[in-house]
């Protein structure tokens, strides 16, 4: 009787034990892995080797990495009040931060507070308001491009920018000499910088932060970001009184700035916190944004009869009297696919942003620590076979059919495709915005051009890419457009002068 006792005992041990364990993955010194490749391409070569769910140990911190659509959409979605925090960032949120940035900040009443803000100013409603400057910067942009047969660059950044400003504060830039420009993209820059992996000590092992300050030998690096953290703080406050003085003036466009004004956006939070919540769009929209037309554009030309279908359409549908406008979106079906796919062939943030856990959890046999770090590797949900089929292919029809996908997961592939923004209560909130952008852009520059290789018998290599921290970009491209007919350039002077006249409403 007491040896079975023992047996039970034992097998009840052994069972429990190996229920509840950690996903497998590589062990011991890791953070050497990330030092020739980028987190993407060590997350896929651990993926072929783990499988689906797999972990690591970064320092002290437990990693888990979902790459499989029903894994992801269960914890982050359905369990989001355990998975809908962030990594404890040390240096770009505590330290340069103050602690202010909604996108790093941990799940608690300051973060929802941010993002009623973030919400309020770009939900679906919110962002039809700003489809206004969006078209009036569209044909600003094509005035642009008609200019100089190539190198767009600067003409597509202004027009991202201006239009992220305007949703922000409710101002345009007429170039990206532009002050504001200027600062805001070196603050985004270090905040960039501060996140890199591995870059502080203090981020692997933040308890050093408790040494006697005079033993901190890496204080005078984190000194550096202590006086850009006081520069910002104080560049965010004057952007908001100047929002606060043009409403009292009653002449400030209406943006995220009036709403925390005057629709209660606030939500009880600190002028200072306020400032911060309205660099949001900016520190998070811009670069994003950019990279989404630029995959547009490297897209068009690297499968020119997707670009004659596109044209096709709108030939069909807008003629060659007129731009296309927003009032368009819904006839244009494979234009609205193309961006779709366009997001799942290069998504630009190729691995999510990572939440946080809350609590302990077990999922599918596996313990789930509080505090660990979660990634959802979105480069593999979106070209994972059972969603979409070939998907290493490029191709915008997938997206105009039905599909019922394999699994468990129960979400929309062709109406709701959401999955390169994220997911559960940390999903982007500029999405709505951000797609806005894309549309009139390339509704416009396909309507106006033929978008070609920067020289005759050229290409791109669309593998070829940059990673800026979070961000994927493809590398740098040169390309030229053509105008595709005589009435081209007539329509663009003459909605170009006009939004030359109506943006001054955003212009101080």
């Amino acid at each position: 009787m007491f040896q079975a006792g023992v047996l039970a005992a034992l097998f009840l041990f052994l069972f429990f034990s190996r229920r509840h364990r950690l996903p497998p993955g590589p062990s011991g010194n890791v953070a050497g892995e990330f030092t020739n490749l980028t987190m993407p391409e060590v997350f896929e070569k651990w993926r072929r080797k783990y499988g689906r769910i797999f972990s690591f140990k970064l320092g002290t911190r437990i990693v888990i990495v979902l790459n499989d659509i029903n894994a992801t959409t269960d914890l982050l979605d359905k369990r989001g009040e355990i998975y809908s925090s962030r990594p404890r960032f040390v240096v770009s949120h505590e330290i340069l931060s103050d602690g202010k940035r909604g996108l790093s900040a941990p799940y608690g009443e300051h973060w929802r507070k941010w993002r009623k803000l973030q919400h309020m100013g770009m939900n679906g409603k919110a962002a039809l308001y700003y489809r206004d400057q969006q078209t009036l910067e569209a044909a600003f942009l094509l005035r642009e491009m008609l200019a100089s047969a190539s190198g767009h660059e600067q003409a597509l950044q202004r027009f991202v920018t201006s239009n992220v400003l305007g949703i922000a504060y409710g101002r345009r830039i007429l170039d990206l000499k532009d002050e504001m420009v200027s600062f805001n993209y070196k603050s985004a820059l270090e905040f960039q910088r501060a996140s890199t992996p591995g870059k502080y000590i203090v981020e692997t092992w933040p308890s050093l932060l408790w040494l006697p300050r005079p033993l901190q030998w890496f204080r005078p690096g984190l000194e550096v970001l202590e006086k850009i953290r006081d520069k910002d703080r104080e560049t965010y406050m004057s952007y908001f009184n100047g929002v606060k003085q043009r409403s009292e003036a009653g002449i400030a466009k209406d943006c995220m700035a009036t709403y925390s004004l005057s629709h209660g956006g606030n939500q009880g939070m600190t002028d200072v916190e306020v400032a911060y919540a309205l660099s949001a769009p900016f520190s998070a929209g811009v670069d994003t944004t950019l990279s989404a037309i630029r995959w547009s554009l490297v897209a068009a030309i690297c499968f020119p009869d997707v670009l004659k279908r596109i044209q096709a359409e709108l030939d069909s549908v807008v003629g060659q009297d007129r731009m296309p406008t927003f009032d368009d979106e819904r006839s244009l079906p494979f234009l609205g696919a193309f961006i779709k796919e366009v997001t799942r062939w290069r998504p630009v943030v190729p691995i999510g942003i990572p939440h946080a856990t809350t609590k302990a959890d077990v999922y599918d046999g596996y313990e789930i620590p509080k505090g660990a770090t979660v990634f959802s590797n979105i480069d593999v949900l979106v070209k994972d076979p059972n969603l979409f089929d070939d998907p290493e292919a490029f191709n915008p029809s997938r997206f105009l059919t039905q599909h019922k996908p394999a699994g468990n997961w129960n979400g929309k592939v062709e109406s709701g495709f959401t999955i390169p923004f994220g997911f559960g209560r940390r999903v982007c909130p500029g999405m709505h915005v951000a797609l806005q952008s894309t549309f009139i852009s390339m509704a416009r520059i396909f309507w106006a051009f033929d978008v070609l290789p920067a020289a005759e018998g050229s290409s791109i290599d669309p593998t070829k890419t940059v990673n800026r921290g979070t961000t994927r970009e493809p590398a740098p491209f040169q390309f030229r457009v053509r105008v595709r007919h005589p009435d081209v350039e007539r329509i663009i002077e003459a909605e170009s002068a006009d939004a030359d006249f109506r943006l001054k409403e955003w212009e101080y």
